[in-house]
């Protein structure tokens, strides 16, 4: 897991032990906190209106949906409300689509988002029956909602920028080679993500300075 500070520090030095790159980003930056969130419809239901806009975009938004849905904007709730109650929210008509997907799944109980099988490659199917929920949504959810150890979002931008850098690579790498080089970081691969968004996170902060 690396839902706790110990936890996600432990497995950053299991990885420091194989990966010099590592030993010199946490000395130099500190290790990262824990990114948690709380499992369930309300998390990947806040992935969908956060899609594509910013933080404050998707906050206001949120705030415009709980006060016409109530707190946690229940599935029931959303899906009786029409296209231009949720458009007045700020949705969109593809994340009303996306939404509404989310909403149909949770309440058939075709989704159980408390139950999610634990290999995770099945989980990231079974998420991703939900309309606009796709590999990397249903990955980050996986590891910040659930805190799975070894989720490995290859496929992110900043995770492959940070690791290029870490690791003293030439040029940014591939989703490819980016799955490559952390084969051998298993089963703490969700730890290199989140210390990937770190040093990203520092790099992005030094050019505003």
């Amino acid at each position: 897991m690396v839902s706790t500070t110990d936890q996600l520090r432990a497995s950053l030095d299991a990885i420091a032990l194989l990966e010099p790159g590592f030993v010199a980003a946490i000395g130099r930056l500190g290790y990262p906190e824990p990114r948690v969130r709380e499992p369930g419809y309300e998390t990947l239901l806040r992935t969908i209106v956060g899609q594509q806009v910013s933080v404050a975009s998707a906050a206001a938004v949120w705030r415009k949906l709980e006060a016409e849905l109530g707190l946690g904007c229940a599935p029931e709730a959303l899906l009786a409300r029409d296209f231009d109650a949720l458009r007045a929210c700020g949705l969109s008509r593809q994340k009303q689509g996306y939404a509404r997907s989310l909403a149909e799944l949770v309440v058939s109980g075709a989704l159980d988002l408390h139950a999610l099988p634990q290999d995770d490659e099945a989980a990231i199917a079974q998420l991703a029956q939900t309309k606009g929920i796709g590999r990397w949504s249903a990955e980050i959810y996986l590891l910040f909602a659930e805190g799975r150890p070894d989720i490995w979002p290859a496929g992110d931008l900043a995770v492959q920028i940070a690791i290029g850098q870490m690791l003293g690579l030439p040029e940014r790498p591939s989703e490819k080679l980016t799955r490559e080089v952390a084969e051998a970081w298993r089963p703490h691969r969700g730890a290199a993500a989140i210390m990937a968004w770190h040093h990203y996170n520092a790099g992005a902060d030094m050019l505003k300075t």
